[in-house]
């Protein structure tokens, strides 16, 4: 069996960090989002994937190499525009030849992994294996449609009117069948080849479709709330550790990891948190659910529920929340000029001013 993992979208929702980062590489807990799906597919024994690229090809080349350190072979496949999920299915037709194999999201999160399923895909074999997810918006969703017995009768792609309230999530199980499917279907209005349509195509064909709902947990980390809900959930399963070092000043409290080269000084940070290696914290309080990456610098400021990248200094800030703040940023406080009051005023006027 092996994998396709696509990695070639633009990340609008994520701009302006994706102008200069893949969406993929965004860090959840100081390490790429896509480095989680990548370790799910090795935990379920998968070590043959091909990774669809884009515009952040090289980017996406320069952090995952040629797999080994997951444990896999990686080969790389370059998508010239995003044209659709199912066009990535077409253009990896070589590479798959006549393999089941399972094609997961890179920008996509599932608290578990993969293994139960692929294990359960190579036992019973069907034509599809789809996941599903109840949401509260699933307008903004492939949508399934299934049967009193569970069975999928229908997909949709955004509907306007959704039938359920199941979502697909991004890892979807195929044997070759979905071939035909792909060069059987239309582009979409987007102008894309949808797996969604490729799917419906095997149901109108009555091939054996099956889906799977999950409980747990799964993110589409396609916007800042949604990396920064990762972030936190991901936080919360850390263990404690300190290779950098922590002057008597300081006080740590929960779950904290702070890495190699780190300097605390003065300050007081409350777990679940990451501190990356040599990163310097001075003065400053660092909250619950923040993950500061490598060589960055906070000092005299607060900062909570926060991912910060690589190389970002946050100086004199009284306080940050819920953000994300990208590579090399620099935060500080705006230049305090003298209040004053500009005014023109007509005769007989009357006017109240706060003190």
């Amino acid at each position: 069996m092996k994998a396709l993992v696509l990695s070639g979208g633009a990340g609008t929702r994520l701009r302006p960090i994706t102008h200069t980062s893949a969406k993929q590489l965004v860090p959840v807990a100081n390490k790429p989002v896509l480095f989680y799906g990548l370790e799910a597919i090795a935990e379920a024994g998968i070590t043959e994937v091909g990774v669809i690229v884009g515009d952040t090809a090289d980017e996406i080349r320069e952090a995952v190499g040629d797999g080994s350190q997951f444990g896999m072979r990686i080969t790389y496949l370059q998508q010239e525009a995003p044209l659709g999920l199912a066009h990535a299915v077409l253009i990896a037709r070589e590479f798959l030849g006549d393999d089941d194999f399972v094609m997961y999201l890179g920008d996509n999160f599932i608290v578990g992994g993969i293994s139960g399923l692929v294990d359960g895909f190579r036992a019973d074999r069907p034509d599809a294996q789809i996941l599903l997810t109840q949401v509260p918006n699933p307008t903004s969703f492939g949508v399934a449609e299934l049967d009193v017995g569970g069975r999928v009768v229908a997909l949709e792609e955004k509907p306007k009117q959704p039938k359920s309230d199941l979502a697909l999530v991004g890892v979807y199980l195929f044997t070759p069948a979905v071939h035909e499917a792909v060069r059987s279907i239309e582009p979409s209005w987007r102008g894309e080849l949808e797996i969604t349509h490729a799917i419906q195509w095997l149901i109108d064909q009555k091939k054996d479709v099956r889906s799977t709902t999950i409980s747990g947990y799964w993110k589409d980390t396609g916007n800042v709330t949604d990396m920064l809900e990762v972030n936190r959930s991901v936080l919360e399963r850390i263990e404690p550790f300190c290779e950098g070092t922590v002057d008597a000043d300081s006080e740590i409290i929960g779950r904290v990891r702070i890495e190699k080269g780190a300097k605390v000084t003065g300050s007081r940070i409350v777990g679940p948190a990451i501190i990356g290696a040599d990163t310097v914290v001075s003065d400053a309080y660092i909250g619950p659910f923040t993950s500061v990456s490598e060589e960055c610098t906070i000092e005299d400021s607060e900062i909570e529920y926060s991912i910060i990248l690589r190389g970002a200094s946050i100086t004199g800030v009284r306080r940050v929340e819920a953000s994300l703040i990208g590579r090399n940023v620099e935060v500080t406080p705006a230049p305090r000029h003298p209040s004053a009051h500009r005014l023109v005023l007509g005769d007989h006027s009357k006017v109240q001013i706060s003190s």
